[in-house]
């Protein structure tokens, strides 16, 4: 297997990047083998019905048949085959933009075939040693396809029917896997448009499946067991670089879309894995200036069919990250250009890379990638904006913040804001064309005390991060006097770190390996100042501060109870904003529902501190702790947030007017839920409290002391001299018994011998005690019923086999009969 030519040392890419000796003339066609069909004539088979194409290939197409004319200097050269949805079938996971697959292909010419053979790079080693040989014998690329030769052109270029690549079931294009489809049908399999560019073909094919659990099978006149699936699916065919991009490394400590290769080559440590950055080819200019223009800049084109009042925002979300790139060596390295009127100008071109505006019921927007497996180069990126994110923007906005910025208060939102923020929206879909992942650690490094600080928030923004999701600071307000527009992320610190370390060259290195040193000691700041730091790998369940959704989770109990102040005034505006004379309710309904969303939101990150872990992303033999278990003072302040805040009754979620026009019930069913949701989330991570108890002793919030906590908080009537519980709290309280039984049967059938079934038991005789004692004192008849009735639950949940399974326990026995 070749290694690729940016992994090679200096003088071994020196000498595979000399001048090759020229080529000797085609010599004539070899003896046909038995069953082989003798190439025609080239004017028998491309006959002038024929619609010529010329680009990287000369493409003849006919009748949905597509013949392709291989030049020769094109064989053995590689092309990225990239497979993505155009269209997709309801009823499957699928989406529009998605890609299938990304292989590499290389034509072969042998005899009167062209093989197209799927081109590997997944190793590295050194080409300089014969164990360069071995570990290319573990690695022969596969054969895709064996296509018959149907004529040579006149310089000897062979002609081949292409359309089996696009119009066959190939298991290495696993289109049918992901649709989870049956088998192809090629009776309702159509090409429907090919395009040919200097760099790349383009087939757009209408691809028809069986239904997948019905097997898949047609029979004539029969109708399927269930729906077909079709889907349009888009094909295209790029040539790769001659000269491979230089590699980078990845490193943990940055947030960088990757790929993995097997590492051979450095046989200090062993065998190791690594993994390849994507990004963008960048290359200077001068490369002697500490900031010069790239010899390529980058460069998106605005969709035609994006409404032409957000057009000027999507050129300023593009280019709001010139400043990143400045910072790492380039000027004017980002740029945006509205589509040219030029004809022959077409998005589908893989020259270009387009922000498409695309027509969709879904509220979403994606920032994919084309990558050289090669190098991690970034070949082309087209930016999805589904046009129903206006939905979802003007939801979040007016839910967060609404109370903060006037132009909110009414529905729709004006012109300049939606502007303002599809801008938000496009920049961090274009963060992640550049190679960004998510960071949602970001909003946790900040202090959440400054984000109501307006000197803060003008020089640092309320995230260090555009790709966290830390949407609008729900933090501020209303008295805090912030100007709306310092209320929607930018790019922040984190963005231009990381710009700088992906991107910035490194003066002398002709190698990944020799980067190194230096990508190290640009990590180092990070150590000092917590929001340049990413998300610490496998941290997502365990790291409260890795909440989606969050602003200000350094301390999610503030921040959390200043965002509920916020939906309490966005409660009061919600009539106003969407009641309009001939207009439904639907506009009031969502907005109300959006406000439960966001408040569900808003008490998961605080339940998130219950058994979490901060981390801290050191690196190698940096000092200190990776994870610090959080610290029992800030778990008992959350618990006692969610008591005050969920299991107290949310009555100002169940607003009368606003409930009674969207549904005939009482909300029950919605508090109920939540209430469920959060009780079996903390439930769960008690499990790690004995990982606190482990490395913090007797200083750990034991799930003892949390059951402890979660009880005083649901069942404070008891302590009433008369208790009285309404139905909210009853039915609270008879989630949690039901909640905490649930994992006391768990622990108990599993045989998991940690401490937490200790903690359950004891916990309901606790429970059991109380509640026994307070029934005779309960003020009212429903009252002293759910007593007992809970203390017959614990009784059964304790002693399944006792006398209350059986309906004993605290019911009282039957009278004897009478005797004559």
């Amino acid at each position: 297997m070749r290694t690729p030519l940016h992994l090679l040392p200096l003088p071994a890419l020196l000498a595979a990047q000399s001048p090759e000796a020229p080529k000797p003339a085609p010599e004539a066609p070899p003896a046909l083998r038995p069953g082989e069909a003798e190439p025609k004539p080239y004017a028998k088979v491309v006959t002038p019905d024929y619609r010529t194409q010329a680009g990287v290939f000369r493409i003849h197409t006919l009748r949905g048949r597509i013949l392709a004319e291989i030049p020769r200097a094109q064989l053995g050269k590689d092309f990225l085959l990239s497979v993505r949805f155009k269209r997709t079938p309801a009823g499957t996971t699928a989406f529009p933009g998605q890609e299938v697959c990304s292989q590499v292909l290389r034509f072969e010419l042998r005899e009167h075939k062209v093989l197209a053979r799927l081109s590997l790079y997944p190793t590295l080693s050194d080409p300089a040693t014969p164990f360069a040989q071995a570990v290319e014998a573990l690695n022969t690329d596969p054969i895709l396809l064996a296509l018959p030769v149907e004529a040579f052109g006149a310089d000897g270029e062979p002609v081949v029917d292409l359309t089996r690549l696009f119009t066959t079931d190939i298991a290495e294009i696993p289109v049918k896997k992901t649709l989870t489809a049956g088998a192809l049908d090629p009776g309702r399999t159509f090409v429907e448009k090919t395009a040919v560019f200097p760099a790349n073909l383009n087939v757009e094919v209408t691809q028809t499946f069986g239904y997948g659990g019905a097997g898949g099978s047609f029979k004539p006149g029969q109708a399927p067991p269930e729906m077909p699936r079709t889907a349009l699916v888009h094909y295209a065919l790029a040539k790769l670089p001659e000269t491979p991009m230089q590699a980078r490394f990845r490193d943990e400590r940055v947030g960088f879309f990757s790929h993995s290769v097997t590492d051979f080559a450095d046989t200090a440590m062993g065998v190791r894995t690594r993994d390849i950055i994507s990004r963008w080819r960048l290359e200077k200019k001068d490369p002697a200036a500490a900031r010069s223009e790239p010899i390529k800049p980058i460069t998106w084109y605005v969709d035609p069919a994006t409404p032409a009042a957000l057009v000027p925002y999507v050129k300023q979300a593009v280019e709001a990250w010139a400043p990143a790139f400045e910072a790492a060596g380039f000027v004017h390295a980002i740029r945006c250009l509205e589509a040219p009127a030029d004809p022959a100008w077409s998005p589908e071109d893989v020259r270009y890379s387009v922000i498409r505006w695309v027509p969709s019921t879904t509220p979403n927007a994606r920032g994919p990638r084309t990558v050289d497996p090669r190098s991690g180069e970034i070949l082309v990126a087209d930016v999805e904006i589904y046009s129903n994110i206006v939905k979802l923007v003007t939801e979040w906005y007016f839910t967060q913040v609404g109370p903060l910025d006037p132009r909110a208060r009414t529905l729709p939102l004006p012109d300049e804001l939606m502007g303002e923020l599809v801008r938000y929206v496009v920049c961090h879909e274009v963060g992640h064309s550049l190679g960004l992942q998510h960071n949602f650690k970001a909003s946790a490094t900040y202090p959440a005390e400054k984000l109501r600080d307006r000197a803060w928030l003008e020089e640092m923004g309320h995230t260090p991060s555009i790709m966290d999701y830390a949407r609008f600071n729900y933090l501020v307000q209303p008295e805090d006097g912030i100007p709306p527009a310092l209320l929607i992320p930018r790019i922040g610190p984190y963005d231009r770190f990381a710009i700088h370390w992906g991107y910035a060259p490194v003066p002398g290195a002709t190698t990944p390996q020799a980067e190194a040193p230096t990508l190290d000691a640009w990590c180092r700041p990070q150590e000092a100042t917590p929001w340049l730091r990413f998300s610490t790998p496998d941290t997502r369940e365990t790291d409260p501060g890795e909440e989606t959704e969050a602003v200000g989770d350094q301390d999610p109990v503030l921040a959390s109870t200043l965002g509920i102040k916020n939906l309490k005034r966005v409660m009061a505006m919600i009539p106003g904003a969407t009641l309009k004379a001939g207009r439904d309710v639907q506009d009031l309904k969502q907005m109300y529902r959006r406000v439960w969303t966001q408040y569900h939101a808003e008490i998961k990150h605080v339940a998130a501190l219950v058994g979490g872990f901060d981390s801290v992303p050191l690196h190698g033999a940096r000092p200190g702790p990776r994870f610090t278990p959080v610290s029992r003072d800030r778990q008992r302040a959350a618990i006692r947030f969610l008591d005050e805040q969920l299991f107290r009754t949310p009555t100002w979620l169940l607003d009368r007017d606003l409930h009674n026009r969207i549904a005939p019930d009482g909300g029950l069913q919605e508090v109920l839920s939540i209430q469920i949701l959060v009780l079996s989330d903390l439930l769960r991570r008690a499990e790690r409290l004995q990982d606190h108890m482990a490395l913090e002793g007797p200083q750990a919030y034991t799930a003892g002391a949390m059951l402890a906590d979660l009880r005083d908080g649901l069942f404070s009537e008891l302590k009433a001299p008369a208790p009285r519980i309404d139905l909210w709290r009853r039915n609270a309280q008879r989630a949690y018994v039901e909640q905490v039984g649930m994992r006391l049967n768990m622990a108990t059938l599993s045989g998991n011998p940690n401490d937490n079934r200790l903690a359950y038991r004891m916990e309901f005789k606790t429970l059991l005690a109380r509640i026994s004692a307070r029934i005779p004192a309960a003020s009212d008849p429903l009252s002293r019923a759910h007593l007992e009735d809970l203390k017959v639950r614990i009784e059964r949940i304790l002693d399944p086999k006792g006398p209350a399974y059986a309906g004993g326990g605290s019911q009282p026995a039957a009278p004897a009969p009478a005797k004559d």
